[in-house]
């Protein structure tokens, strides 16, 4: 088992060097759901060798999941922490549903990372609050197919896309003027409803993983 584990990070060594390496396997991870964006930065940060990783959902995986949501494939019904648990041994899952009290309540303090991948505008408005200093917060990647679109910024510099100007006119009512990252598309909507393609939710969650990594090795 020990000679598997080694073979199966080999790669991951060579890119990042046994000390960054070590700096990985050692950083904790929250995220946030576990849906079209947030299960792509899971499987990310789990190939990447990330030790510590905790989700947080508490939905069950329906028929249109299937487009772009990993786990969602023969688990029509299941709980995706359920799902989790068992695609991805060690990762510890917590199923509850998120919503401004959870958040005001949770302890965060053991967490190096947060992600934010969930689409309740009440509970990114708390987290922002709560832990900005850690935040890596997912906007609205839905009815879009660009991937060339996607940027990550300050909260404050983010342009064009409608979750990320609703949450930045919460947070100035607030009086709340911190910085914290976040990943958005300013792509124009390609239609009325909530539309979505892999590629993009993809992207979004394989971007947070990619910044997750990078802000634990700075």
């Amino acid at each position: 088992m020990e000679c598997e584990e080694i073979m199966r990070f080999e790669r991951c060594r060579m890119l990042f060097g046994d000390e960054d390496f070590a700096k990985l396997q050692q950083a904790s991870v929250l995220i946030l759901g576990v849906g079209g964006v947030g299960s792509y930065a899971l499987d990310c940060l789990y190939r990447t060798g990330v030790q510590k990783i905790t989700v947080i959902d508490y939905d069950r995986y329906d028929e249109s999941n299937r487009n772009r949501q990993i786990g969602s494939d023969g688990a029509i019904g299941m709980k995706k922490t359920e799902r989790v648990a068992a695609l991805y041994p060690g990762v510890e899952t917590i199923d509850v549903k998120m919503d401004r009290a959870w958040v005001q309540a949770f302890d965060f303090s053991p967490y190096d990372i947060v992600i934010d991948a969930c689409d309740t505008t009440p509970v990114k408005i708390e987290l922002a609050k709560r832990c900005y200093a850690k935040l890596i917060m997912a906007m609205g990647s839905a009815k879009r197919f660009d991937t060339s679109k996607i940027e990550v910024a300050s909260i404050w510099k983010t342009h064009g896309n409608a979750l990320a100007r609703k949450v930045r006119n919460e947070l100035k009512k607030a009086k709340f003027d911190r910085n914290f990252t976040v990943i958005f598309s300013p792509e124009e909507d390609r239609c009325k409803e909530k539309g979505s393609c892999v590629a993009v939710t993809g992207a979004f969650g394989l971007t947070a993983c990619s910044e997750a990594i990078k802000r634990i090795l700075s």
